[in-house]
């Protein structure tokens, strides 16, 4: 019992030690996903929003010019790939095009679905125009090509990039 009681102090002290630390780190890279996700014009970010869509919850952040003009969004979204949740901050200008994709966190396969969070895979949703092609891989009749022998985690990507369109688009809709 006493041994219990050690091991739990010291456990809940390292916690309190490193919660601060990890927690400024989470921070950080949320700030600088935004910033990669979001096009140049953007010069001020809002704080992080919420918006209820089909009965869930999805975090955004608005982003605005010099002149305090919306000319983008970043949305984040967490479809389910093959090794569990895919966190994707999503970036729209004003036009509902996605700027630019970032994956904060995933589990796939490495070597295989891992590949999402590679440019070679990320850099064909940099200008797509929903409005003009189709979210989903080419062997299900979109316009997205599919990570070799990861079709699991490329239809999730592909999905939640869809999502993400749906709620940008719900947010626009928002007075």
């Amino acid at each position: 019992f006493a041994i219990c009681i050690v091991c739990s102090s010291l456990l809940a002290g390292v916690y309190a030690l490193t919660k601060a630390p990890i927690d400024a780190a989470a921070n950080a890279k949320n700030e600088a996903a935004i910033k990669e996700v979001l096009p140049p014009s953007a010069v001020a970010v809002e704080e992080e929003r919420t918006v209820d869509f089909e009965g869930a919850s999805y975090s955004y952040n608005l982003a605005y010019d010099e002149q305090g003009n919306t000319v983008g969004c970043a949305i984040n979204v967490a479809p389910v790939g093959f090794g569990g949740p895919i966190a994707i901050k999503v970036g729209f200008d004003a036009n509902g095009v996605i700027w630019n994709t970032k994956v904060l966190s995933q589990a796939e396969t490495p070597g295989l679905g891992a590949k999402c969070t590679e440019p070679a895979f990320a850099e064909q949703f940099k200008g797509f125009d929903p409005a003009a092609k189709k979210l989903s891989v080419k062997k299900d009749g979109g316009d997205v090509d599919a990570i070799t022998a990861s079709t699991i985690t490329s239809r999730a990507y592909a999905d939640g990039l869809a999502l993400a369109v749906k709620v940008f688009q719900a947010i626009a809709q928002t007075p």
